[in-house]
């Protein structure tokens, strides 16, 4: 008994990640359509602050919001963490793979791309999708802001908020103001009280739930979708 119950509860969280959820009864004023998707450029302020994690929360929120429940999300690679697509990320996926040779996976909610021309991606997602770059390279970070419609500055309590300040009037040069989000906040006082935009609590869970595409729950979830409606103010 004890055996069959254990296959039955990894059953049911199996069910959870292959079953796309039921769409919210919400009136269509509440979901993107074609005209808002946005262009996100989610830059990380430091190595592991946690962009990544951020920019497909951001994601997994957005696909969530959409009419047509999808999100492509830039990637170093297109491997997922866990290779299980909801069908609107699969379908995303399947219709990106033969334009301009992207290499396109499922994952979650999310459509992660392999892309070396950020310009090329946006134009063959207009219309289909919103989109979020990650980031991976500083140097790069001037050129996404430029192309996106909103762009998000990830810090963490140990980086200092004078180097958020200095990215963010240089990024305003050439596109929108950022939002600076701090990542894994403690609530506690510190230098970057009042300073970031969004607090975004510490939770292990909520991260790996982002990783493999998935909306975030409990405190994460709020801050993450209160990150998604400025973001979406934005654009």
């Amino acid at each position: 008994m004890r055996a069959r119950g254990v296959v039955a509860s990894a059953l049911t969280a199996a069910a959870g990640w292959l079953v796309e959820p039921a769409a919210p009864e919400a009136g269509p004023e509440s979901r993107l359509v074609p005209a808002e998707r946005p262009v996100v450029a989610v830059v990380g302020l430091a190595p592991g602050c946690g962009a990544t994690a951020v920019a497909r929360a951001l994601g997994a929120e957005l696909a969530a919001r959409d009419c047509d429940g999808g999100c492509a999300v830039t990637a170093v690679t297109a491997r997922a963490t866990m290779p299980l697509g909801l069908p609107a990320a699969g379908r995303l996926a399947r219709s990106l793979a033969p334009v301009a040779g992207f290499r396109t996976r499922a994952c979650g909610r999310l459509c992660l791309v392999e892309c070396h021309d950020s310009a090329a991606l946006a134009g063959a997602l207009l219309y289909r999708a919103p989109l979020v770059l990650d980031v991976a390279d500083p140097r790069e970070a001037s050129a996404a802001a430029a192309l996106a419609d909103a762009a998000v500055l990830v810090a963490t309590p140990r980086i200092e908020p004078a180097l958020a300040s200095v990215m963010a009037e240089s990024l305003a040069r050439v596109g929108s103001e950022p939002l600076i989000v701090l990542n894994r906040a403690m609530g506690e006082e510190d230098p970057w009280s009042g300073r970031a935009g969004v607090e975004l609590p510490d939770s292990r869970v909520g991260a790996q739930l982002a990783l493999a595409g998935r909306e975030a729950r409990g405190e994460l979830g709020r801050a993450v979708a209160e990150l998604a409606d400025q973001v979406v103010g934005r654009a």
